[in-house]
């Protein structure tokens, strides 16, 4: 069954970078799929921090308003492969980054399916 898996996490100081991958597995319609990147930071909801549209609708992207002009997402269809560069981190982007589908994540067997996300802390 599908697979997110996602990686590139880490401790940074503010202001510092990042690049955070995310590879699927097993699922043959990511190319025509929008993809997101979501955050959730401790005690609060997970929330979605960029979107791309498929490359047949020309990769559009959108960002929240938190994040726009320090992260940029993209995609690698050959590779099934989602992108989110963050950079000019702040102290509150501190979070578990995940992807996923957009603006609905993948379901199994009616339950959201939600890889294991990966830990971006920012802090001096």
């Amino acid at each position: 069954q599908v697979q997110l898996v996602e990686s590139g996490g880490g401790v940074v100081q503010p202001g510092g970078s990042l690049n955070l991958s995310c590879t699927a597995s097993d699922f043959p319609s990511f190319g025509i799929s929008h993809m997101a990147w979501y955050r959730q930071a401790p005690g609060q909801q997970r929330e979605m921090v960029a979107t791309i549209t498929p490359p047949g609708l020309g990769s559009i992207t959108n960002y929240a308003f938190s994040v726009k002009g320090r992260f940029t997402i993209s995609r690698d269809n050959a590779k099934n492969t989602l992108y989110l560069l963050l950079s000019s981190l702040k102290p509150e982007d501190t979070a578990v980054y995940y992807c996923n589908r957009a603006p609905r994540p993948i379901s199994i067997n009616g339950n959201d399916y939600w890889g294991q996300g990966t830990q971006v802390t920012v802090s001096s």
